[in-house]
């Protein structure tokens, strides 16, 4: 499904148009915007990884659309399960740009309490967190409330069984979750094909689950494919698996190096389909992308990756011994031990001349 072309051309659809009919121009130059400064804050983390700054850091080049839209899409109650690499999600979802990194930098176990912006830790098991959402929107139908679970997942981790189990109790008990796949064609140095012989969406159908296949460098038919799935879950329509095409323009994270394994004419025919570019060549063609609008969105990217850097290089040191504070609720002998242990290896540093 698609609204707007990689060329930024509109296209009409009877049966999509009804879920966007209330984007404005303002609203999409919003969604530029958001996905400008998503861009920069990208670029910023890779930067502070090669300087020594970061441990590592997952890009999310190219993929911008389809974290945006269908973030800036959910209510502020809806509970949000992510892998490690939707730092965009997060960022619309009210994390402050240092909070994307901490974890990275390895200070912490957790960027942002996850109950300040409903949003999960997020997770690094592949595919765990489609469960963890499963579980919660079971809790939510329990509750007898509207809101609704996202997990976001890779085309890797349709693989995976977790991912299998979580549709199987979805589909069984008409949970209110939503299942969005971005497809961004390698999941490290396997490419899509390995994956599956037919569109992921299948996967969903499989199950007896709803499934779109939506253009994921496209805002307003992301947006329309969320807006839909979010009201047939608060609808009690139950579950739909949304497969956002896409593409990964860099590095699965900066420990890895594409060049090993993707053809460069693949890059290149991608870099064609820029979501960025795209809705900027929709403004331009509404004359709604004027220089001053795109001063000031330079303008908020540029200080929102000065924060971002020196939020990062001035975050403190843990104390070592912190690493035990929070395994368990409840004192734990074994935790203990292991403390005690810890602490007397610790105090042989300071003793050795």
């Amino acid at each position: 499904m698609q609204l707007l072309t990689p060329a930024g051309e509109r296209v009409a659809s009877p049966e999509y148009d009804p879920w966007v009919a209330d984007v404005d121009d303002a609203q999409l130059r919003d969604l530029y915007r958001d996905m400008v400064v998503v861009r920069r804050i990208d670029t910023e983390a890779t930067a502070l990884q090669r300087q020594g700054e970061l441990a590592l850091w997952p890009p999310l080049l190219g993929q911008e659309a389809a974290q945006v839209a269908s973030a800036r899409a959910l209510r502020s109650d809806d509970f949000v399960f992510t892998s490690y690499r939707e730092n965009a999600v997060a960022y619309c979802r009210g994390a402050a740009p240092v909070e994307l990194v901490s974890v990275w930098r390895a200070v912490t176990a957790t960027g942002w309490n996850p109950y300040s912006i409903n949003m999960a830790t997020p997770q690094v098991v592949i595919g765990a967190q489609t469960l963890h959402a499963t579980g919660y929107a079971l809790g939510i139908q329990a509750d007898g409330a509207d809101a609704v679970a996202v997990a976001y997942f890779g085309d890797g981790a349709t693989s995976e069984g977790d991912v299998s189990e979580a549709l199987v109790f979805a589909a069984a008990y008409s949970a209110p979750v939503v299942f969005f796949c971005q497809n961004n064609h390698w999941a490290i140095s396997e490419p899509v094909t390995l994956q599956t012989r037919g569109s992921l969406a299948y996967r969903g159908t499989g199950f007896g689950i709803p499934a779109l296949r939506v253009d994921g460098n496209d805002v307003l038919a992301v947006t329309a494919a969320t807006r839909l799935a979010l009201d047939r879950a608060r609808s009690g329509g139950g579950p739909t698996f949304i497969e956002a095409v896409t593409y990964r323009m860099g590095p699965h994270t900066t420990a890895d190096d594409p060049t090993r394994y993707r053809p460069p004419a693949e890059l290149d025919e991608w870099r064609e389909r820029d979501p960025i570019a795209r809705l900027e060549a929709y403004l331009t063609s509404r004359d709604q992308l004027s220089d001053d609008f795109r001063a000031e969105v330079q303008a908020v990217a540029d200080s929102t990756a000065a924060e971002l850097r020196a939020g990062c290089i001035a975050l403190p040191d843990p104390d070592p011994l912190s690493i035990f504070d929070h395994v368990y609720a409840e004192p734990h002998p074994a935790l203990q031990q292991r403390r005690e242990w810890y602490a007397h290896y610790l105090d042989g540093f300071e003793a050795a001349p």
